[in-house]
């Protein structure tokens, strides 16, 4: 009954024979020849070696510095000194930098006694040189740069180059690398010594200060660190939510453009920051959901399109699917331009005020692959440089090339011992300093990837995040599949631990609302938990992640509104996004002042939202479909930091006693309803299929009773897709219990049918919508429900 091919990519590539791309990271690839991201037009000297564990490393005297250099860098980034250790004294107002051997760990920057350690992983480099820019030192316009050598011999220690310096700042210092060595393009190697490259392992990232600013001059990203600041004050009585799988409402959502519009109210200097989320937490209470899955918050360059001219240098990528960094927050998302520093501090006091409502933070992963692009137009700003070799998945038989299971040009190599342990240090980094709930993986089974691309059969990453002591308190959702289709869903590694986005869930619900013939036994079983693909060894209903929208995609609105995409926007010609969306426009394309339509429209939004609530397993919707956000048909909204993307709080306002009412009243009745939340699979006397026509193709008819053996509340549910009404007789409700309608989705207006209201309150309020696709009853003395599914047909009840 399986309606997805196992090796289709879900909703992902434009066409399924095409090569796949995503947008989200890779620029266009036949524009321009390679452009390399060179940090200056004139390739820099190479530092004096250290030579020793002792010595001073100062700030020489310009004029008797015989290879001191200046190199002002092309393309709007700011000039520089590069200041060469010659065997010269400081200068009297200066302390100078003593330099010694260091250790190899931990990996990043550390502070050791007496000074701070600087230790980086690469195994083929031939030299490695320590950038760093301190901040008493140079102006804007004149940036100084002192660099230092590291010795072979002193300074390395296996495949760690470190090396500890005394006479640092504890804070405000900029650093990075140039690593050269092989340059054997066939052997797998990037290696360019005019790039300053990020170390992997900077815990906070410093770029440019404002989101989408393109007119600031320095696109550089150098790591820095804070060693002055006092710990985080989380609060005395802070505690983790720690909510049980089975009972989560996911919402999944985009830190800036949940807040970025000026409909937010808030001030221009908090619009779509981490402090901005946190003046709109009533909201999501209101809503009702209990966890938030949060877009990509690690440090991403949201300016990626505009390095060089090419169709997308228009947009902006507002989604952040581009890791620059595994550890650091996004500085862009600090309010007013606060940088790093501020980004970090301001991303634990949203943590901590979401966990203080009792709400989650899951995060969106994206460790399949980074933003340093493909072979074509790299982006070299880390990895490729560091060791492109260890670092990323090659074609040794084709020159060797990137492989490319991501869609964007690179596929990171998990599964080599020194990527998997950077990946599980970035996990525990997060979950020890952020306090983060959970991780929502991107593309995840490109984690299940060996060195040369083939699927394993136990993924050493996998299993390890599943065993992790640091990680053990944490949701760890799989997005199942990749762009080179490796489609898993069902089939996902997971030690019992991991659970998995059910992209068949998807469409299956999608089609039987929609109306589409022979799916009457497929969405029985989606809306019973997918037992035919979780019920394995210790798999529980919540490791569905059952979802009918994300970010990828349609919005709800959009998927009830238009039959096809509508993505010229993204520069592509439309070959980006999904052609699979199984929508229907309920007869128009797109906006329309057709009052029918309009009605027939919102009533399909809620009878999917109806039935994602109903669905045993874990529900997440997306932001904005709360109150009907409609990206206009664009199904691959990556590049549009406007209102495209930006959460409208005008029209939740408009909305908010029809369309959001019933929404988070749907959420409520979940919540009130452990029968619609089991941690194990429906039995033969959980639920009653009032069904004897499974085999018949044509049916479009489903009716069946949740049983609650411990109070009797009994839940009786009938979903109707034909064009024509349905005679249904309602059972007897349990013993000393009668029927209370909750829901009610009217096609024909003009019916008048006694409603039949609950004891509480806002049962009426969701059946005070007077519409019905979807029948439900509900049999405790206080509640019933009644739903019904398809927008055009109706279920007639009968009295029995």
């Amino acid at each position: 009954m399986d309606s997805v091919g196992t090796n289709r990519t879900p909703l992902r590539s434009a066409a399924a024979a095409a090569p796949a791309t995503r947008s989200s990271a890779l620029p266009w690839p036949h524009c321009h020849p390679a452009v390399g991201n060179r940090l200056a037009a004139t390739k820099l000297g190479i530092a004096a070696r250290c030579g020793g564990a002792g010595g001073y490393f100062g700030k020489v005297q310009r004029f008797d510095a015989a290879r001191s250099t200046t190199a002002r860098a092309q393309s709007g980034k700011a000039a520089r000194s590069v200041i060469r250790e010659m065997g010269h004294t400081a200068s009297d107002s200066e302390m100078p930098l003593k330099y010694s051997s260091g250790k190899a760990f931990p990996l990043g920057v550390s502070q050791v006694d007496g000074g701070l350690n600087f230790a980086i992983f690469s195994q083929h480099a031939s030299s490695v040189t320590l950038c760093l820019k301190l901040p008493e030192r140079g102006t804007q316009d004149d940036e100084e740069i002192v660099e230092f050598a590291l010795d072979r011999q002193k300074n390395k220690t296996g495949d760690i180059w470190h090396v500890s310096v005394e006479g640092l700042p504890a804070s405000g210092v900029l650093y990075g690398y140039r690593i050269n060595g092989p340059q054997g393009w066939q052997q797998g190697h990037r290696f360019d010594d005019s790039v300053i490259l990020l170390d992997p392992y900077a815990k906070l990232v410093s770029g440019r200060k404002y989101f989408g600013v393109d007119k600031e001059e320095s696109s550089q990203f150098f790591g820095t660190y804070d060693f002055d600041s006092s710990p985080f004050d989380w609060g005395d009585d802070y505690r983790l939510p720690n909510l049980p799988e089975s009972d989560l409402v996911i919402y999944e959502m985009n830190v800036r453009a949940f807040t970025a519009d000026e409909s937010s109210g808030l001030g221009p200097a908090v619009r779509g920051s981490y402090l901005g989320l946190i003046d709109k937490i009533p909201h999501l209470l209101e809503l009702g959901v209990n966890a938030v899955e949060l877009l990509p918050v690690f440090e991403f360059d949201e300016l990626e399109f505009k390095r060089f001219p090419n169709p997308r240098d228009h947009m902006v990528n507002t989604w952040g699917y581009s890791t620059i960094n595994f550890f650091a927050p996004m500085s862009r998302y600090a309010s007013a331009g606060g940088g790093p520093v501020a980004a970090s501090k301001e991303l634990k006091k949203m943590v901590k005020a979401l966990h203080n409502a009792g709400i989650e933070v899951i995060l969106d992963v994206v460790y399949n692959h980074t933003n340093e692009a493909d072979d074509a137009n790299p982006y070299m700003t880390s990895f490729r440089g560091i060791d492109n070799k260890v670092y990323y998945m090659l074609d040794l038989n084709n020159n060797p090339q990137l492989l490319n299971f991501s869609g964007c040009g690179n596929t990171l190599n998990c599964n080599h011992p020194v990527v998997k342990e950077l990946v599980l240090d970035s996990l525990r980094h997060w979950v020890k300093e952020y306090h983060i709930d959970g991780f929502r993986f991107d593309l995840a089974s490109v984690l299940c990837r060996g060195p040369d691309g083939s699927p394993l059969d136990a993924p050493p990453l996998i299993k390890e995040i599943a065993k992790d002591s640091v990680l053990s308190r944490c949701k760890i959702i799989a997005e199942p599949w990749d762009c080179g289709g490796l489609y898993l869903v069902g089939r996902f590694p997971n030690w019992d631990r991991w659970a998995e986005w059910n992209g068949q869930y998807r469409d299956d619900i999608r089609r039987f609302i929609k109306g589409d013939p022979g799916l009457k036994g497929v969405f029985a079983t989606r809306v019973s938990g997918s037992a035919d693909l979780y019920q394995v060894n210790n798999r529980k209903p919540y490791d569905s992640i059952n979802f009918i929208i994300a970010h990828d995609g349609f919005t709800l609105c959009d998927l009830v509104s238009y039959n096809s995409k509508h993505n010229d926007a993204n520069g592509e010609c439309g070959r980006d996004g999904c052609n699979d969306n199984y929508s229907w426009n309920c007869g128009v394309e797109g906006e329309t002042n057709d009052l029918i339509v309009r009605r027939l429209r919102s009533r399909q939004m809620k009878n999917f939202h109806v039935a994602l609530m109903i669905s045993q397993g874990t529900p997440m919707m997306l932001m904005g479909d709360e109150y009907g956000h409609t990206r206009y048909g664009n199904n691959n909204s990556y590049g549009h930091d406007t209102h495209i993307n930006n959460f409208q709080w005008g029209q939740l306002e408009e909305r908010k006693d029809g369309h959001f009412r019933f929404f988070s009243e749907m959420i409520k009745f979940r919540h009130s309803h452990p029968i619609l939340r089991r941690d194990r699979f429906l039995s033969k006397n959980d639920v009653t299929w009032h069904e004897d026509c499974w085999e018949n193709q044509e049916s479009k008819f489903l009716a069946f009773t949740i049983h609650d053996h411990n109070s009797g509340g009994d839940i009786y549910l009938a979903f109707n897709a034909h064009e024509y009404f349905v005679d249904a007789v309602i059972p007897p409700p349990p013993h000393h219990k009668s029927w209370s309608r909750v829901v009610w989705i009217l096609w024909i207006p003009t019916w008048n049918h006694q409603m039949i209201l609950s004891q509480k309150e806002y049962y009426s309020q969701i059946q005070g919508i007077g519409l019905l696709l979807t029948l439900a009853y509900c049999s405790r003395q206080s509640l019933s429900m009644v739903k019904a599914s398809h927008s055009l047909g109706s279920i007639r009840i009968m009295s029995i």
